[in-house]
C-alpha cells in the first residue's frame, strides 16, 4: 500500500518498505536481480560500491548522456541498485546485479528475439529474478514463438519475470507481462489510484499488481537525478520489494526458503484487493496493489508450510495468456521501453563475404558441446567439438531452434566484419537459411553445391557485439531472406564448361572462367 508523506526517497512510497530493508540489510548478495533495458551509465555515483555489471555477451551500447534508452536504462537499474547515503537511494543496494542492454539508440526498441536472447543470457548468469520494464501492445498476449519460448524456459529455471503492463491507457495487454508465468505490473499514484496511462486487461487480473509509478526518482546518465512516470518505473518498485523478500527467505535460519516463484505468489496472495465499488477502478487495479506488509505475513505462512502453503493468487481462473504464438497474433516483431521515443533512421548494408558463428562465451559454448551428440572418429567416440564446423551443422539440422543462441558473424579475409541477428516475422526462416548456408560452406571444396561466397542484406543498428576472442563488431539486422544468396562457383564453372564446349580454344577458356570466378 502507498506510504503517507515520506522523505522523497524511493524507499518512503510504500508503507513496510523501509523496515523490510533495514531488516534484510538492504537485499542480499546470494540473490540476483538482471535488468533488460537500456545501457546504464555504471559510472554514475549512485553506483559506486553496488555489485553491479553488464552481462559477458550482452550487446554493447553507449551510455552517454543525451542517450534516451541510457536515460531509461540508467533511471531503472538506480530505483534498484542506488546506495545508501546517495541521491537515490535503491531498493535493494545489496543484491548482486547483472544489466544486460537490448535497445537500439536509433529506434527506441529491440526485436522480441533480442529480449528472447536476454532473457536466456539472465538465466545462464544466474538470475533470480528479471525486471524487463518494457513489452509490446499485443491485440491477443501472444508474443512470438522465440520470445514465449524464453518465457517457458525462465519458469521451469525457476526464476521470476516482472514486466510492465504497458502505457496505453486501454484495456489491453503487452507481451511479456500478458504471460501466465510473468507478473506484470501496472502503475498507481501517491493517493494509490490507477494511472490514466497504466493498461488494464483480464489477462493481468490474474498475474497483475500495481505499484506507484508517479515520478518515480532515479539516475540520470553523467550525472544528477530526475523523477519519471510510467509503468516502467513501477516495475522496479516491485522487483525492488521482491529481491527483498526472497533475501529475508534465504537468510533465514528456519522454515522453508521460498524460491523466486513462490515470491510471485506471496507478493499476488499478500496484495491489497481494491476497496472501492466503482469496477472500472477495480479493474485498473489489476489484481490488487502491492502490499509489503501482506507479502511478509503471507511469506512468513509460507515458510512454515511450504509451497503448499501459497496458492496461485486471486483464483480467477482466467488462466493466462497462452505461451504459443502463430502468425496471426498480432503482435510486432519489437518491443519499446514504456517511456522512449523512436529516432527514426538506419543504415542499409548490403554485405559480400564467408559466413561463421561465434560462441560469445565459455559458457554458451560449453553449452553446445554437452548438447551435441558423441562422434565416431577412426572407430572411437569421443565428445563432439562444436568448434568442427560439420559436427555443429548435423547437429543444428536437427536442432534448428539453438541456431539462435550461436552469435552468427559475415567474415571477411577470414575476420568477422558484422554480427547477424535475424529478426521480425522471417526469423526463423533466417536462421535455416544460416544453417543452411554454412552447412554448404563446410563441404568438400570440389564439390558443385559448395558455397563459396555469401550475401547478407541488413540494417546496422548501432549496437555492437563482443565476441569470444574480445573483438567488438557491429550487428547487422536481417529481416528478409530476399537478397540472401550463396555463390556456388563449381556449379557455375560446370555450365559454363558446358556452354564452351566443342569450341576449339574451349581449354583456354575453361581456365579463364575458372581463373575468373575462383578469384
Amino acid at each position: 500500500m502507498p506510504a503517507n508523506g515520506g522523505s522523497g526517497s524511493n524507499l518512503d512510497l510504500l508503507k513496510g518498505l523501509r523496515e523490510l530493508y533495514e531488516v534484510t540489510g538492504g537485499g542480499s548478495s546470494k540473490v540476483t536481480v538482471a535488468v533488460i533495458d537500456g545501457p546504464v551509465d555504471l559510472t554514475h555515483e549512485v553506483f559506486v560500491g553496488a555489485d553491479l555489471r553488464t552481462a559477458l555477451g550482452a550487446n554493447s551500447m553507449s551510455a552517454e548522456a543525451g542517450n534516451s534508452m541510457a536515460e531509461h536504462g540508467t533511471h531503472v537499474a538506480s530505483i534498484l541498485f542506488g546506495q545508501p547515503g546517495t541521491e537515490v537511494e535503491g531498493i535493494c543496494p545489496g543484491v548482486r546485479g547483472i544489466i544486460i542492454p537490448v535497445y537500439d539508440a536509433k529506434t527506441g526498441s529491440a526485436p522480441q528475439l533480442e529480449v528472447a536472447r536476454a532473457i536466456e543470457l539472465a538465466i545462464e548468469e544466474g538470475a533470480d529474478i528479471i525486471n524487463f520494464s518494457g513489452g509490446q501492445y499485443s491485440d491477443t498476449g501472444v508474443a512470438d514463438q522465440w520470445l514465449s519460448d524464453a518465457v517457458v524456459r525462465c519458469a521451469e529455471a525457476g526464476v521470476l519475470l516482472v514486466a510492465a503492463a504497458g502505457n496505453d491507457g486501454c484495456e489491453c495487454l503487452h507481451v511479456p507481462a500478458a504471460a501466465a508465468s510473468a507478473l506484470a505490473v501496472g502503475a498507481i499514484d501517491s493517493a494509490g489510484e490507477p494511472m490514466d496511462f497504466s493498461n488494464w486487461g483480464h489477462g493481468y487480473a490474474c498475474n497483475g499488481i500495481t505499484a506507484p509509478g508517479a515520478d518515480i526518482l532515479g539516475a540520470v546518465p553523467g550525472g544528477g537525478v530526475s523523477r519519471l512516470s510510467g509503468t516502467s518505473f513501477a516495475t522496479p518498485m516491485v522487483v525492488g520489494v521482491a529481491a527483498l523478500l526472497l533475501s529475508k527467505g534465504r537468510e533465514s535460519v528456519s522454515g522453508v526458503a521460498p524460491s523466486a516463484l513462490m515470491i510471485r505468489e506471496i507478493m499476488l496472495r499478500g496484495s491489497a484487493p481494491c476497496g472501492s465499488n466503482d469496477t472500472n477502478i477495480c479493474q485498473r487495479l489489476l489484481s490488487g496493489t502491492i502490499d509489503v506488509e501482506g507479502a511478509v505475513a503471507a511469506m512468513s505462512e509460507a515458510m512454515v508450510l511450504g509451497p503448499t502453503g501459497v496458492s496461485p493468487a486471486g483464483g480467477c481462473g482466467c488462466g493466462g495468456s497462452s505461451q504459443s504464438a502463430n502468425a496471426e497474433s498480432g503482435v510486432s516483431a519489437s518491443v519499446r521501453p514504456s517511456m522512449a521515443d523512436a529516432p527514426e533512421g538506419q543504415n542499409m548494408v548490403y554485405a559480400l563475404g564467408n559466413l561463421s558463428y561465434d560462441f560469445g562465451t565459455e559458457a554458451r559454448r560449453d553449452s553446445f558441446k554437452q548438447l551435441m551428440p558423441p562422434v565416431e572418429i577412426n572407430g572411437d567416440v569421443v565428445p563432439a567439438n562444436p568448434y568442427d564446423a560439420r559436427q555443429l551443422v548435423a547437429y543444428l539440422g536437427e536442432n534448428v531452434s539453438e541456431a539462435r543462441a550461436l552469435t552468427w558473424t559475415l567474415n571477411v579475409e577470414l575476420t568477422p566484419v558484422y554480427a547477424l541477428e535475424p529478426t521480425g516475422a522471417f526469423g526463423a526462416d533466417l536462421y535455416g537459411r544460416l544453417v543452411e548456408i554454412l552447412a554448404a560452406e563446410v563441404l568438400g571444396e570440389g564439390g558443385e553445391d559448395h558455397i563459396q561466397r555469401v550475401s547478407i542484406p541488413g540494417r546496422l543498428t548501432g549496437n555492437t557485439v563482443r565476441l569470444f576472442s574480445g573483438q567488438v563488431v557491429p550487428v547487422l539486422q536481417l529481416e528478409n531472406p530476399r537478397g540472401m544468396y550463396g555463390w556456388k562457383h563449381n556449379a557455375l564453372i560446370s555450365q559454363a564448361a558446358q556452354a564452351v564446349s566443342g569450341r576449339t580454344s574451349a581449354t583456354a577458356d575453361l581456365e579463364t572462367i575458372q581463373k575468373n570466378l575462383r578469384g
